[in-house]
């Protein structure tokens, strides 16, 4: 893409009612735009961001047997009223509609998920099975800060299965608990995530998180280096040494929560009388779990945890463009090298504008892209250009004949 034709621009002043470092860093480089409290607009490169995380958490979901689906934003109150959570879930955002009933925009699925099930669910042949869905959710948050870390209106996958018993449902959250430490990696987060010890869910003791480790995050995680997993504070008092080898050498750090994973047992199979027959015709519940991911969360936990005073260092897999192209006025051979590595199928960023090096460096740096490709008059005397990998503070000469193979 071609800088000239992005509608969107880079900021010169902070913004000066937001105080997260995500936020400030995705506003000043044209990623997002504020609507209100929590609520944002992904503009193009923050959207191209976006979709590569989910296309990452698509092909995972997939691989442990998840079938995509799409479900609505709001459901009926009576939905709500079935599980208890219309009265007692306090960041549910209620709405009348002109027939004078009333919805809940929804913050998470089981509402929506369960009874759905429940229409194609008769027997032990139906399980287990498993879905999920990238999607919109919604919750009234008392305290809507800290950017794309705790919003009103964000992006998140939701994956439900459903189990003929709890030996069923332990072995698939295993597998999609690998399939989080996948994704994790991937995104560039993998080094700073741990698998977390949390509250309980309906049918364990605990269920899990996956924290990230940053100055910015809201929760306080107890880690153990050997076994490398961590405790939430919140069950602390009552689990004060590793659960895995006994350990009570925990490291304190704050982090924020990416992701998590229940058990939910029966508990929405038993509000929407979800069951199955067994092989022998008697009637059983069915055994469900919940796994949760934040993709916009993810996103401003990346920007949180990889960046410097200089704007944002976004990893490889995820960011918008892998190749930064700055032309110093020398842009028919700009224009050539551009075409070459879009048609080698690398993507480029190019910033073709009539304005000065230093703002083209500083807008560069600011954005986050891996490679930074300058090409002067200076370097075209070496038939080269000059390229600068984003976290490195030196750059090298790289014969314009190789530079294709050098940033694939």
């Amino acid at each position: 893409m071609r800088q000239t034709q992005l509608f969107t621009r880079t900021l010169k002043e902070l913004p000066k009612d937001e105080t997260s470092y995500n936020a400030q860093a995705l506003l000043r480089a044209g990623f997002i735009d504020k609507v209100a409290a929590g609520v944002y607009s992904f503009l193009p490169l923050g959207l191209r961001v976006l979709n590569k995380i989910r296309e990452i958490i698509r092909e995972e979901m997939f691989s442990v047997e998840g079938q995509e689906i799409s479900m609505p934003a709001f459901a009926p109150k009576e939905n709500w009223e079935s599980t208890g959570r219309w009265e007692s879930l306090d960041i549910l955002f209620k709405i009348a509609a002109s027939d004078k009933k009333e919805y809940a925009l929804n913050p998470t699925h089981e509402e929506v998920v369960t009874p759905l099930a429940k229409k194609f669910i008769y027997s032990y042949r139906e399980l287990p099975f498993a879905v999920f869905q990238i999607q919109t959710k919604f919750r009234n948050e008392k305290r809507a800060k800290a950017g794309l870390l705790r919003g009103r209106e964000f992006l998140m996958k939701d994956l439900y299965s459903f189990h003929l018993d709890q030996a069923g449902l332990d072995a698939y959250y295993d597998r999609v608990s690998d399939a989080y430490t996948r994704i994790f990696d991937r995104v560039g987060l993998g080094e700073k995530t741990y698998f977390t010890f949390a509250s309980g869910g309906s049918f364990s003791k605990y269920s899990h998180e996956y924290q990230t480790l940053t100055e910015s995050g809201e929760d306080i995680i107890y880690i153990c280096d050997k076994c490398r997993l961590a405790i939430n504070k919140e069950i602390i008092a009552e689990q004060n040494t590793c659960p895995t080898c006994g350990s009570s050498e925990l490291r304190e750090e704050k982090a924020v929560e990416v992701g998590n994973i229940f058990k939910l047992g029966t508990k929405y199979s038993d509000a929407f009388a979800l069951g199955y027959s067994d092989a022998s015709g008697a009637k059983k519940p069915v055994v469900m779990g919940c796994f949760g991911i934040g993709l916009s969360r993810i996103m401003g936990t990346v920007v949180e945890s990889s960046h410097d005073e200089r704007g944002i260092i976004w990893p490889e897999y995820i960011a918008p463009f892998r190749v930064h192209l700055l032309s110093l006025n020398v842009n028919e051979k700009a224009d050539e090298i551009y075409k070459n590595l879009t048609e080698a199928g690398v993507e480029v960023l190019y910033d073709d504008r009539d304005v000065s090096a230093g703002e083209k460096f500083a807008d560069a740096d600011l954005i986050g892209c891996p490679y930074r490709v300058l090409i002067s008059k200076k370097t075209l005397e070496a038939e080269s250009a000059e390229v600068k990998k984003r976290e490195e503070t030196t750059a090298e000469l790289i014969k314009i004949n190789e530079l294709t193979a050098y940033v694939q």
